[in-house]
């Protein structure tokens, strides 16, 4: 995001001693935030924005949950932290909970402290179960940024980590707007991948719905298929719900919509609505049971941090008490019919996406040839593209909305409005205007 802005003294208190993540130091511009509330956020310039990317795609509930905020603290009175080996009825209590929400028989689950190590897990119990050493992940993902999830992530931000964690193999995605393979075609490829690779897989590994790298839903069909083709080659299925999950696609997690039950799943983000950083890895019964006897050689000093369970019990009860992930599937109507609005009044929207508050819209310089603004290996560049512009002047009209390659990722909390929809659509119908003029 471009920023010629004063920093106050806060703002260049942080750039002088924290690192920003994600980018060159020399154009990290922190801003420095004051309030929230509900959608909106303010700075300290009292500037107010509303959130129409949940900030990372993981504040779910907004910014005025007070039940988990009362929850952190009340756990935190009463015990911030104990051992892993010992247990508090917040962590009993939320993995019992996760094994009522989450599809089928998943039913126990390790608690980290993010998305990229709930991944970490899941493909260290994939390769402790199965005995097998590769993992196969597509191209356009994004799994995180330590050294097993960074080498399982197809995004280019992986390349500076290369060649990282031996045994992670790509393979294409279901895009149907960029790429030459037939959604549908892609699962051929990867049928052909695990044959070829002969009884060496452990296990696919894919986001049921792509996040950050365009928010990409598959056919109907591909996922029951893949979980198929990979069972076949005696490989497991992980879906990463880490973006996806908590009522999004107005599901509890994307391979709900496509009626799947992986055999392990990641989770994060939505799991707490944001309030504390927290992640889970869920298995089904038979993974659970393998290791009874058998060492799990994985753990973490803040495992099942009872102030985290603390917030993700409070957030997913919140979630049932409030509707909001039916909600999100009615609501997710009416942003679709806005989202489809934009799309009419300007040509540079190519394509439009998504599934509840989970939508993508794509831009393009030549609608017929489907040209890109932004390419894969703008994610390493220090120059702004015409997507950044487009972002930049929606917050400019007050209305926050996240851009990844080609794509800006339209995520807002589950407690959103149509009135608030109604605003943001306003902001990025002038701001898209920009991308119009930018065609070829």
């Amino acid at each position: 995001m471009s920023d010629r802005r004063a920093l106050n003294d806060i703002e260049q208190l942080d750039k002088r001693h924290v690192f920003g993540t994600w980018a060159y130091q020399s154009q990290v511009r922190p801003r420095q935030i004051t309030e929230s509330d509900g959608v909106r956020f303010t700075d300290a310039s009292g500037h107010e924005f509303l959130d129409f990317s949940g900030q990372l795609m993981c504040s779910n509930l907004g910014h005025s949950a007070s039940g988990v905020a009362d929850a952190i603290a009340e756990q935190a009175a009463e015990g911030a932290y104990f051992a892993p080996g010992f247990t508090t009825e917040v962590r009993a209590k939320l993995g019992a909970k996760l094994a009522e929400v989450t599809p089928g028989d998943l039913s126990k689950t390790f608690f980290s402290t993010s998305g990229t190590e709930a991944v970490e897990a899941a493909i260290k119990i994939a390769k402790f179960y199965t005995g097998k050493d590769k993992i196969v992940s597509r191209y356009r993902s994004y799994h995180g940024a330590t050294a097993g999830s960074i080498s399982v992530t197809g995004d280019p931000r992986r390349l500076a980590a290369e060649p990282g964690v031996p045994g992670a193999i790509k393979a294409p995605d279901p895009y149907a707007y960029g790429s030459t393979l037939d959604p549908m075609q892609s699962l051929d490829y990867i049928d052909e991948m695990l044959m070829l690779e002969g009884d060496t897989v452990a296990a696919v590994l894919v986001e049921p719905i792509v996040g950050s790298n365009g928010i990409l839903v598959p056919p109907d069909e591909y996922l029951p298929r893949l979980k198929e083709i990979a069972h076949e080659h005696g490989a497991l299925l992980i879906c990463d719900e880490v973006m996806a999950g908590f009522g999004r696609t107005g599901e509890w997690f994307g391979c709900d919509v496509f009626d799947v039950t992986p055999d392990i799943m990641t989770m994060a983000k939505g799991l707490t609505g944001a309030y504390q950083p927290l992640g889970a890895t869920i298995v089904t019964p038979e993974i659970a049971d393998y290791f009874e006897d058998t060492m799990l050689t994985h753990g973490h000093t803040y495992a099942g941090h009872p102030v985290a369970c603390a917030a993700g019990l409070a957030a997913i009860e919140t979630y049932q008490e409030e509707g909001l992930i039916e909600r999100a599937g009615a609501i997710g109507d009416y942003l679709e019919a806005r989202i489809d609005d934009l799309a009419e009044a300007h040509p540079s929207v190519g394509d439009t996406r998504g599934v509840g508050l989970f939508r993508g819209i794509e831009l393009t310089r030549d609608a017929e040839r489907r040209v890109p603004f932004g390419d894969r290996e703008d994610k390493l560049s220090k120059d702004s593209n015409v997507v950044d512009e487009v972002a930049d002047a929606a917050f400019a009209e007050g209305t926050y909305v996240a851009n990844m390659i080609n794509t800006l990722i339209v995520a807002p909390p589950l407690t959103i409005t149509e009135d608030e929809i109604d605003e943001a659509i306003t902001a990025l119908d002038v701001a898209l205007d920009i991308s119009d003029d930018a065609m070829d």
